[in-house]
């Protein structure tokens, strides 16, 4: 393959926001904070949120991530989300990535919980949220490519869907809060 045509296919450069991100321990006690990208290439133990949107048919808000997001570029989330800001409460930076990446605001937030979740590197403890919403959805354009709705049996069938997201929906599965339909 030449220079050129190993140049177009590519993906492109990733995208790591400048933000202080919440550290925690391994019990998950807050014990300082650090830019983003040094959480990520010290892979240090950090909160993010996980809001699973479901629309009145039961069907699952899926997002297909852009080429430059820097974990998983072009893969599928099952949830919306991210890491938790220095300081910040869950449920706030849940509120916050819910209304940056799909446009939803001033919906009920059901707390579901947590997770841990400890693969390829990443070190997260994982706070689950559920919402239920019919509205029109509006993208941020820097990390959301697309989104569509789905059952969740298809969803969860997909390829290509990101580790933790799938590790959300099954955390939900197992305490009952999502049922697939009869």
């Amino acid at each position: 393959m030449t220079a050129d045509i190993a140049s177009t296919l590519a993906l492109p450069e990733p995208v790591i926001a400048d933000e202080s991100i919440q550290l925690v321990d391994a019990r998950n006690r807050p014990c300082g904070s650090a830019p983003r990208a040094l959480m990520r290439r010290f892979r240090f133990w950090h909160r993010a949120t996980y809001v699973v949107v479901l629309n009145g048919r039961g069907e699952l808000c899926v997002q297909r991530r852009t080429l430059i997001k820097e974990v998983f570029p072009g893969h599928l989330d099952l949830a919306a989300g991210g890491v938790v800001g220095a300081g910040e409460a869950e449920h706030v930076a849940a509120r916050r990535e819910l209304d940056e990446e799909l446009g939803i605001r001033g919906v009920p937030l059901r707390d579901c919980g947590g997770f841990r979740y400890v693969e390829g590197g990443h070190h997260i403890f994982g706070s689950l949220f559920l919402v239920h919403y019919d509205g029109p959805l509006r993208l941020q354009a820097e990390e959301v490519a697309e989104a569509f709705w789905l059952p969740l049996d298809e969803a969860l069938a997909l390829d290509s869907v990101t580790p933790d997201t799938r590790c959300a929906i099954e955390a939900l599965r197992r305490r009952g809060l999502l049922e697939s339909p009869a």
